[in-house]
């Protein structure tokens, strides 16, 4: 069996040369260059499409896949054919709720298993795990607990760039009976083989991971991808 990579971000870089050097970690395990887009998080906007090709294309053979109108007629492989898939922030609930519809999230497992990489941010990453902390219903936040399952246990993104993660993140998994799992600042990326976490890194100096249970936080080894001093 080739061996499978899920790399979720908590959040983009905040300056092009941190966004680069996530990029060129996340890159750094794909087989290949063919990468492909997938917007529906944000409704397949033109201008989100514009901005990936603008920062990858002069790298990779980038393509994107709308599910708007409808999927292509080779759904199945188109997928199958890249090297690496990235998902985009956005609502979490309606990515995921659109996936199904049209069996893309069983054929995502497919390419997962088959070695293509996949990677992305905020909804990008919870997306792959059981549960996860979204404002898909709105900015108050609130634990969705139907996710794709790929990884186990559920997960927090921009867990340093919106006030309310943190205390939300805790309060679920500390008094709402919330799965265990794991946290990231933005600028964080989980890169998990298989299904467990086989490193924790950052483009923010600092910035970290989190573990979280019912006994409350605690930090995750994080490597910055910084230049050492």
């Amino acid at each position: 069996m080739p061996e499978r990579h899920i790399i979720g971000l908590g959040g983009g870089g905040r300056t092009t040369s941190e966004q680069a050097l996530l990029d060129d970690y996340v890159l750094s395990f794909a087989r290949g260059k063919k990468a492909l887009y997938l917007p529906t998080a944000v409704g397949d906007r033109a201008d989100a499409i514009v901005a990936f090709h603008d920062r990858l294309g002069g790298r990779l053979q980038c393509s994107h896949l709308r599910l708007f109108p409808w999927p292509p007629e080779n759904l199945r492989e188109f997928v199958l054919g890249q090297d690496i898939v990235f998902v985009s922030g956005g609502n979490t609930a309606n990515l995921l709720a659109l996936w199904r519809v049209h069996g893309l999230d069983k054929i995502l497992r497919e390419a997962w298993e088959a070695g293509i990489v996949l990677t992305g941010g905020s909804a990008g990453m919870i997306c792959w795990f059981e549960a996860g902390v979204t404002d898909s219903f709105g900015p108050q936040l609130e634990g969705m607990r139907d996710g794709l399952g790929f990884l186990p246990g559920s997960a927090c993104p921009h867990y340093d760039g919106e006030a309310r993660r943190r205390p939300t993140y805790r309060r679920l998994v500390t008094e709402g009976g919330f799965p265990p799992g794991i946290a990231a600042d933005d600028g964080v990326a989980l890169h998990y083989t298989g299904t467990a976490l086989t490193e924790a890194v950052s483009c923010r100096d600092g910035a970290s991971a989190y573990a979280m249970d019912r006994a409350g936080e605690r930090p995750v080894p994080t490597r910055w991808l910084g230049p050492s001093s």
